[in-house]
């Protein structure tokens, strides 16, 4: 699966889409390919703070319990109820129908976020390290 253009990545596998001083933020098809099945999603509530580099929920697959860390600072001003409902939508849709929260941008982006060709770069080394 390509990594979409327009969205900037953690090395924690997190991907960001800003689009002026909002932005939805998700987990990548590698992350969802090493957790595996997704059977429960722990977002957190509308208005709550992330802070870049911070855990701000859970992923919970039948193999790991894996933390989501924040690309951004901001505040939540959505949340993807169907994700909720539906967590295995992350497994089938990671970068569309499966963003998790949407926030209000504190500040700029982070500019230590890879671009998808950095991104795919990373994820090639860390395949061949396994």
């Amino acid at each position: 699966m390509p990594y979409p253009a327009n969205f900037r990545f953690t090395p924690e596998h997190e991907w960001v889409a800003v689009d002026g001083t909002q932005a939805k933020v998700g987990i990548t098809d590698y992350a969802q390919k090493q957790l595996g099945d997704i059977v429960f999603v722990e977002l957190p509530a509308v208005g709550a703070e992330l802070v870049a580099g911070q855990a701000f929920g859970t992923v919970e697959s039948v193999k790991a319990v894996s933390e989501i860390f924040a690309p951004v600072s901001g505040t939540v001003s959505a949340i993807n109820s169907a994700l909720v409902q539906s967590p295995e939508l992350l497994n089938s849709d990671p970068h569309g129908a499966a963003w998790m929260v949407e926030v209000k941008v504190a500040g700029k982006a982070n500019d230590k976020l890879m671009d998808a060709a950095a991104y795919e770069k990373f994820v090639a080394e860390e395949e061949a390290s396994h």
